[in-house]
């Protein structure tokens, strides 16, 4: 029988909807970059699922708990139980969310020479290892790179080419292996049981440590149970608990699987390398048990740790993006297919067949979507993810995606169904769009401060 959501609405907060000459003004104030448009001025806003989501009940009464100690607070201990808890690893460094965490353990091992591959490496992982010198390699296997090709597990790594990149590499060159759940850039893709166990045991064979970056770990889980036949029968908390048993360490974004507004963790089970990284920790974010992290944060994500893993919540959320797929997918919008976890994911290519990579077809249709309906997404393409060679030349990204991420139990089925109906528009009135150019991009992560013009 179908269910519903397995929750009710306590609380709501008024949101408007702007003319269209007021969204034409705040685009062009913030340089064509919705990470620039003031909140207030967006109706809908998909831009991430991180740390936008609505915490519980039972969250909001655990905040009440908080102990704001500076040091060995009771609430660290609660944190620090619930993520050993399911990761199985017994040293826990807090921090304030993903890239902090990223950024702590990447001080530390990444450097010129090395070489640390990926399934995909988002955004701030990959600015982290490069800002260290070391080269993020992506891995994915070549289904993966196809939107259109449906498969059940398309964020997996190409074991052969692991194996020959390890073999050509050595130890020496490659300090981790680390594999993205479920994998964001490739369209929020899940990575099967049987390749982070095949992963894990060609990392061993060459010495090689490997990590999971378990931003959206439960809904990964989510997924291997309804599609590794093998795992039907297993709940969520037993897989949960199997695809960490694989791993050496884990860095993660508990703004995603925390189902908190801020928070993180870099999980161990190397003493030695604990306690290298301790000092970045403390230097970078705060002591020990806190990491940049209050007290009654730390309460919150240890209560969404156990929440995120409860089956009736991963059904309604995994549903909620499948629904939202096919919505879109009735309004004739092309999609990176299967739907993910977290997010539906628009192929613009498809929208702009005739736009190069180097005119940010993806940015163009973020535009789009922002000016028709103010509905804001973000472009994850060549605007994110492309560079130029030794030579000059533009490396286009392996794809052009808007991503419409979709927070935890915040937007309703009529908010999606307008979303659709916005993207449906936008597809009649796609033709004779120019693409966008660069005015400003900082040196990492431009994407999130660029500022763009419209090409006439």
């Amino acid at each position: 029988m179908w269910q519903p959501e397995p929750y009710r609405i306590k609380m709501v907060e008024p949101i408007r909807l702007p003319e269209r000459v007021e969204r034409e003004k705040y685009l062009e104030q913030a340089g064509y970059n919705l990470f620039l448009v003031p909140a207030e001025a967006v109706f809908v806003d998909l831009l991430t699922d991180s740390g936008t989501g609505a915490m519980s009940d039972r969250q909001w009464s655990a905040l009440m708990r908080g102990d704001e100690s500076y040091a060995q607070a009771r609430s660290w201990f609660r944190f620090y139980e619930a993520v050993k808890g399911f990761t199985g690893m017994e040293h826990v460094l807090p921090c304030h969310q993903g890239r902090a965490g990223e950024n702590v353990l990447f001080s530390e091992i990444s450097k010129p020479g090395l070489t640390i591959p990926s399934n995909n490496h988002f955004d701030t992982t990959r600015a982290n290892i490069e800002f260290y010198g070391a080269e993020a390699l992506d891995l994915v296997v070549p289904e993966g790179r196809d939107p259109h090709k449906i498969l059940p597990f398309k964020g997996n790594l190409d074991l052969g080419r692991l194996e020959e990149t390890l073999k050509k590499l050595g130890r020496q060159k490659v300090p981790l292996v680390m594999c993205t759940v479920t994998n964001n850039t490739g369209g929020g893709q899940p990575v099967s049981l049987a390749n982070i166990r095949g992963t894990s045991e060609i990392c061993h064979r060459h010495g090689v440590p490997f990590f999971l970056d378990a931003c959206r770990f439960a809904e990964n889980a989510w997924f291997i149970k309804q599609r590794e036949p093998e795992y039907k029968n297993k709940s969520v908390r037993e897989i949960v608990r199997e695809m960490f048993s694989f791993a050496d360490g884990a860095t993660m974004s508990a703004k995603k699987d925390g189902l908190g507004n801020i928070g993180g963790f870099i999980a161990l089970r190397d003493e030695a390398l604990a306690k290298r990284l301790q000092s970045a920790l403390i230097l970078r974010e705060g002591f020990l048990t806190y990491g940049g992290l209050a007290g009654r944060d730390l309460e919150a994500l240890a209560q969404g740790f156990e929440e995120v893993q409860e089956e009736s919540y991963l059904q309604a959320r995994v549903g909620q993006i499948a629904d939202f797929g096919e919505a879109l997918k009735a309004h004739g919008v092309s999609i990176l297919e299967p739907t993910g976890g977290h997010a539906v994911y628009l192929d613009a290519k498809s929208v702009f067949p005739k736009l190069p990579a180097e005119r940010f077809p993806a940015q163009a249709l973020t535009v789009a979507l922002y000016r028709e309906g103010g509905v804001r997404g973000v472009e994850i393409g060549s605007l994110m993810f492309g560079k130029k060679d030794e030579n000059g030349a533009f490396v286009p990204a392996a794809m052009e995606l808007v991503r419409l991420a979709v927070p935890r139990r915040v937007y309703t089925a009529s908010h999606l169904a307008y979303v659709a109906d916005v993207a449906g528009e936008v597809i009649k009135k796609a033709g004779g769009e120019k693409g966008y150019e660069l005015t400003y991009e900082p040196p990492f992560l431009r994407h999130f401060t660029s500022r763009l013009r419209p090409l006439s």
